[in-house]
């Protein structure tokens, strides 16, 4: 029943039509058995039209999406598992505009939808990288500049970036941070959320990183126009050409989800074919989202 792979036909034979893709989640929801909500028992009855249980002893019935970021879906699941699909597997993406064109959605829909996605595309936090660890921000947005050092354009998007490397010097993993200033406290983010303190810690001389030396192993070494942190400077470049050549613009408030939606992919590149049900799988355990909480969070 798991899907594996990266191969489009096969995923649309595994998923004709809406009810597989039910059955698909129903298995996920009630992989380790069947327990009411309701009163806790264990018996149930199937009811073949949506799959849902029927609690034997109270008859509480629960459907296979209920209580996930799949309740209350506004169109189909076939088309739902699509999107799901091309957001893990393919390596650049799509926009919510053209989601919308593809899957005969609303742009609104479509973007609200892919934002679900994004959500439980969200790092846990429990597995902090290790080893050596590059680190710097950057800003994207508006007219780049040549000019040296950090811009403190209002209209531009700060961002921190951190990267983990292999024995080999290839990168392993990296995770983003959006941050509202070069400040030591916004610098520290990408420290607490994902980096060991047992970490190797590679930064320029910002002085903003100074502070943060007391409670992580950082070394400081001038930038040298990015020659000295090569790897964490070819990634920020992909990230940029990816939100440049997908999305006409990006919102402040979203920005992180974006980050998540990179970071995700770029994580799981040796894991290609188990990334669409490990997507899944993450959103079959997130809380359901409204498009209001959706547009407000940040």
């Amino acid at each position: 029943m798991k899907f594996t792979g990266e191969n489009i036909l096969a995923f649309t034979e595994q998923f004709p039509d809406d009810k597989l893709c039910l059955a698909y989640l129903s298995e996920l929801k009630w992989v380790e058995g069947f327990i009411c909500t309701n009163c806790g028992h264990t018996k149930f009855t199937v009811r073949k039209a949506n799959l849902a249980r029927d609690c034997n002893r109270c008859h509480h019935i629960e459907s296979p999406t209920a209580g996930t970021i799949f309740h209350k879906l506004r169109f189909g699941l076939r088309k739902a598992f699509g999107i799901i699909f091309e957001m893990s597997a393919t390596t650049k993406g799509f926009s919510s505009s053209q989601v919308a064109k593809r899957y005969g959605i609303s742009r609104t829909t479509a973007w609200a939808f892919m934002h679900r996605v994004r959500t439980a595309m969200q790092s846990s936090k429990r597995f902090p990288i290790v080893g050596d660890v590059q680190v710097d921000e950057f800003v994207f947005g508006g007219k780049e500049s040549l000019k040296q050092g950090r811009s403190k354009d209002v209209k531009k998007k700060k961002i921190i970036g951190a990267v983990e490397l292999s024995e080999k010097g290839k990168v392993k993993r990296v995770y983003f941070n959006k941050i509202a200033d070069y400040s030591s406290k916004s610098l520290s983010c990408i420290f607490d959320n994902h980096i060991s303190k047992d970490a190797h810690v590679l930064t320029d001389k910002w002085t903003g990183y100074a502070p943060l030396a007391k409670r992580f192993n950082i070394e400081q070494k001038y930038s040298d126009k990015g020659s000295s942190m090569k790897q964490i400077h070819t990634v920020i470049h992909q990230l940029k050409s990816w939100l440049r050549s997908t999305y006409s613009w990006v919102h402040q408030d979203h920005m992180d989800k974006y980050l998540n939606e990179f970071s995700f992919r770029i994580n799981r590149s040796i894991f290609k074919q188990t990334i669409f049900h490990s997507l899944v799988s993450r959103m079959m355990i997130c809380k359901p989202l409204t498009y209001q909480m959706i547009k407000i969070s940040s």
